[in-house]
């Protein structure tokens, strides 16, 4: 089968997301400038840099209480900080329920039972019990083609590591099962890790 996007594909359900995968996700705490926390997952999301370290995530729908947007560009737009957490296999039913398509004032963390800490470094709140938070600055917010996709980058400042996830000082996936996003409603959690070195 081939199709090109833009005349559509005819099938019962896009499979573009399918065939990117994995993908890990982002989830994004961010503060409102009224005080209002939020807690959204983002699959459009990576690490981009090493050297200062970035990150990006990609938000792609709006809602109708945000201005062609969500809470999190929301928020961030209007704080220019935002934490992103990393998102475990015991995380995964929290992490669905912050999903959902909730009203700007309601606080995902409360929604979703998850004890929230606030960050060191930027005024955002992250979530405690994540294996990892990354504490970050907006470097750029980039409007894509299409409608509400923006994409935001931001620098990592701050770097939170849960201790019993730590091996000889090196942060240990075996303890973590991190959860990346397949296409549909699919996800996976990664269990089999193995090692390959580069050539020199």
């Amino acid at each position: 089968m081939f199709y090109q996007p833009k005349d559509g594909h005819g099938l019962p359900h896009n499979p573009f997301n399918a065939i990117v995968t994995p993908r890990p996700i982002g989830w994004i705490g961010t503060r409102g400038a009224d005080g209002t926390d939020n807690l959204a997952p983002y699959s459009f999301f990576n690490a981009v840099a090493y050297e200062p370290p970035q990150v990006m995530f990609s938000s792609t729908s709006a809602k109708p209480d945000r201005d062609g947007t969500k809470d999190s560009v929301a928020n961030i737009r209007e704080t220019g900080v935002f934490s992103v957490n990393v998102v475990s296999f015991a995380l995964r039913d929290a992490m669905n329920q912050s999903a959902g398509p909730w009203n700007k004032e309601t606080d995902e963390f409360t929604l979703a039972g998850l004890e929230k800490s606030q960050c060191h470094t930027i005024d955002a709140p992250r979530v405690t019990l994540s294996p990892a938070t990354l504490e970050c600055k907006v470097s750029q917010i980039i409007t894509l083609e299409g409608a509400h996709n923006i994409a935001v980058f931001g620098e990592v400042i701050g770097v939170h590591m849960r201790d019993d996830c730590m091996t000889d000082g090196m942060f240990d996936l075996s303890k973590v099962t991190p959860l990346a996003r397949l296409g549909y409603h699919d996800y996976t959690a990664v269990r089999e890790i193995f090692s390959i070195s580069r050539p020199s």
